[in-house]
This record gives structure tokens, sequence and C-alpha cells, in this order.
């Protein structure tokens, strides 16, 4: 295999620092080992590879072994800064700026290569933290979205390696134990501990070099969220990722560990039995699978698109929407008509108010599923919503499916039923005729700013995180 031209550059270096430790011109080595002293310059410039004959010659006439010459080590500092500034230039950051090389000479002070080599570096920092524009993210969303959807939301790979997981730890049924995700921690060279100073930009913190991995404290409401925080920092390794490359290789990483979290807590072979039983018993329901295995209404109804269709043949959607009916999340591969805008993307867009998702925020009693049956321009959906409530503010879940799969779902019996034209705007969002000739002209609304739309996207390789804040809490963890 042809050497790289780094490593020509690395070997060139160890040619000269040997030829001048020992006082020898070009020429005068060059006669050594019988090749012109032009030819040798070129090979200690990185521009040709030498023969292993005339490796061996050279390491004869120096003294050293051919292993010292073909070490990727350069051979002193000067030469790693030359090495580095050489390769810096090189660089597609670099050359896309149309800006010619510095030419490195003998005459040139280490100082000055330090110099330029700072701005290099910089220059690679912000290449590597570039914001990403709300237009390319929710680009990439889209498309993460519809590749899931292409593969029914299913990822048998991350299955297999959950269930291995969870073997190996011992794990056999019910909800997985928060002593059971410490050992597959253990498994794996990590120890988790609960801490009071989380930098307020992570969710958790993984200490690679230690092997830690810092979670909020445990006296925090509900055990969800400490075991999936958890699983979804072990999922990085486990997973190989690597420093995310831009904000769609993020997304990316970011389903991944949420996936493989998710087949954690409700592992495949389990939860494909419990739902075989229940669509037995014609009796299919969120609430239920939700307290199978001990995880949040939100959770369980995300695991059912990952199994209900592949391994029943159940098209569904699922959605999360705010009080004010924006979409946070969402799934669907049943074809419901989702809203969405020009680039194809959901998030953010507001759903039809006649929707369960909106419309279960009316109802009196919150502390139960809500079910209803919806006609749309793209047929009728029965929908199961469950309404809750965060510091943020009001929230629904939402799954649902095709009319002719309502029949293996409990609620299917509702008599409730609404009518969706949207987007026909007719539908929800213009006026009565009469309501508004009443009142058009005579009202003047103070719109409520929201502030994200003057916010830019959180930049860096993990969006958002205070890499000073980070490694602040780190330094003061190291010596514990």
């Amino acid at each position: 295999m042809p050497a790289t031209s780094l490593e020509l550059s690395t070997l060139g270096h160890r040619i000269r620092h040997q030829r001048v430790s020992h006082g020898f011109t070009l020429d005068e080595l060059g006669e050594l080992v019988g090749v012109a002293g032009s030819q040798l310059s070129l090979i200690e410039n990185g521009k040709r590879e030498p023969k292993l004959s005339l490796l061996q010659a050279i390491a004869a006439a120096t003294g050293i072994d051919v292993t010292d010459l073909l070490s990727t080590e350069p051979p002193n500092r000067r030469a790693a800064l030359e090495i580095e500034l050489a390769r810096a230039q090189s660089s597609n950051v670099f050359r896309q700026l149309g800006v010619a090389p510095v030419k490195i000479t003998k005459g040139m002070s280490d100082e000055t290569i330090e110099s330029v080599l700072g701005l290099h570096r910089e220059l690679q920092r912000r290449e590597r933290e570039t914001i990403a524009t709300p237009e390319e993210a929710r680009r990439a969303n889209t498309e993460l979205r519809l590749r899931m959807r292409e593969h029914d939301n299913y990822l048998a790979e991350i299955e297999k390696l959950a269930e291995k997981q969870l073997k190996s730890a011992g794990h056999v049924s019910g909800a997985l134990t928060h002593r059971t995700v410490s050992i597959m921690a253990e498994q794996l060279g990590f120890e988790l501990l609960y801490v009071s100073d989380l930098p307020h930009s992570a969710r958790s913190v993984t200490d690679l070099e230690n092997g830690r991995i810092y979670l909020p404290p445990a006296s925090i409401p509900g055990g969800h969220g400490l075991r999936s925080m958890a699983l979804q920092a072990m999922a990085h390794r486990l997973l190989g990722h690597q420093r995310p490359t831009d904000y769609a290789d993020f997304l990316q990483q970011r389903l991944e560990i949420n996936y493989y979290a998710a087949c954690c807590l409700m592992p495949e072979t389990a939860s494909v039995a419990f739902l075989t039983q229940a669509k037995r018993d014609r009796d299919l329901a969120v609430e239920d699978f939700r307290d199978a295995f001990g995880v949040t209404h939100e959770a369980a109804g995300m695991r059912m698109t990952n199994l209900l269709t592949h391994h029943f043949g159940i098209p569904l959607h699922f959605l999360r929407v705010d009080g004010a009916g924006a979409i946070t999340r969402v799934y669907e591969n049943d074809d419901l008509p989702v809203p969405m805008d020009v680039t194809g993307s959901v998030e953010g867009q507001i759903v039809c108010r006649k929707w369960s998702a909106r419309s279960a925020f009316g109802e009196q009693n919150r502390t139960t599923e809500h079910y209803q049956y919806t006609d749309t321009p793209a047929g009728t959906f029965w929908c199961s919503t469950q309404t809750g409530a965060t510091d943020a503010g009001e929230f629904s879940v939402t799954v649902g499916v095709p009319f002719d799969d309502a029949k293996w779902f409990r609620g299917r019996e509702t008599q409730k039923r609404a009518t969706s034209t949207c987007p026909d705007e007719s539908c929800c969002r213009r006026p009565a005729t009469d309501v508004a000739a009443r009142w058009d002209g005579k009202a003047w609304p103070s719109a409520r700013v929201h502030m994200h739309m003057f916010s830019p996207l959180p930049r860096g390789a993990f969006p958002g995180v205070d890499d000073n804040e980070v490694y602040s809490f780190l330094e003061r963890h190291a010596e514990e």
C-alpha cells in the first residue's frame, strides 16, 4: 500500500534529522548511499517514497535501525510543527479559502510557525462548530423521519444489541431495575454517579478517562428518566459513536441512543409477547403497556411505533402536541394527514383543533386515556390520547391507527367522533363568516412573541452544551 503524504513527510523529517545530526550534507550522504543529493532532497521533503534498500543504506550510514526511520513520531519539536502546518494547509477547510499556503523555510522561526498554526487551529475549531441554520436542521430532521418510516421505525441491530446486554446483566423479566442498569454500566467499565452539580446544559456527562457516568440526583421524581439517561450514555460507547460531524449526524446519534434505551426498558421479546396477548384479547392499550414495564406513557407509545408494524402489520401514528397545538414529536406510517411546511417538516406545525390530540385538553378527567374517531380527507382514524403537564406547560400524547385496525384496541367502542377537513382553512382556522364580520377591524390583540424565533440553533459538536462548564465539572470530580 502506498505511503500517505503525512507518512512520507514524517519519514523525510526523520531522515533529515539523522543526516544533520551526523554532520552530512545532502551530497555527502547521497554519495554514501548511492543516490544524488537532489534525489535525497526530494525524499526529505516528502515528495518521493524511497525504496526499502535505500532506507537500509541510510540507516547503516547513520548508525541506526530502519525501524527508527519508519517511526510515525516526528523526530523533534520543529519537525512536528512543520508536519502539522503542512497537514493543516492541505485540508479542505483551508483550500476552500483560496489562500496561498505559507512556504516553510529553514529561516522561519518556530514562533512564526506556531502563530500560523494557531490561526489554522481556530479555523478548524470554527468549522467543527458551524452553526446549523433552522432550515438545515429541519431538513435533516425530516430526512431522518422519512428514513425511519421506510424501516417501520424498527432497527433490528439495536434490538439485538439491547437483548444481548440485558441477558449478560441477568435481566429476565419485569421492569428494568436501577441495579440492573448499574450492572450493565459496570460490564462496560463505567460507574454510575448521581451528583447535584451537573452542568445545566447537559443531561448527563460521561468521563471516558475515569470510567464514570454522571447523572442527576437519584432523588428526582420518577425512575424512568434516570434509567433512560444512563442507558443512553452507555449506548454511545456500545454503538461506536464518534463526535458528530454535522447536525444530521447529531440527530442520528440521538435517535439511536434513545432507541437503545427504549429497547432495554421494554425488551423486544417480552414486549412482543405482551402485545401478542393483548391483541389476541382485542385489548391493546398504551396504559397497560406502560404499566407492565414501568415507563412513561410517552415511552410506551413510542415503543409501539417500533413494534406494531414490524411484528403485527399494524400501521399507526404517534403525536406529542403542546398546549398550543404544536407538534413536538411525531411518527406516522398510516397516512394520517399531519400538517407540514414546504420542506416536509412536521415539528412545530399546528394540528387540527378537532383531532383528539387537541380536543383532549378540554376533557374534565385528565387521568385516563381519551378515545375518538376522526374522519379526515385521508380516511377515518381511531386515536387514544393522554394529557399531562410539565414546567413548560401542557402536552398530549396520542397513539392512533386507521379505522380497520381499531378492532384490536381498548376504547374502540367510543361514540365520540369528529370530522376534520384540514388543511382546508374553513375546518378550524378560519372564523365563522358572521363572527368575522362582527369583529373585523374592531379588535387589536397583542401577540405573544415566541423568543425561539430569534434564537440561533445551538452550536458545537454537541449542540447547546457549554464545554467550559462541562470541563470545569469534570475537573471538580476528577480527584474524587
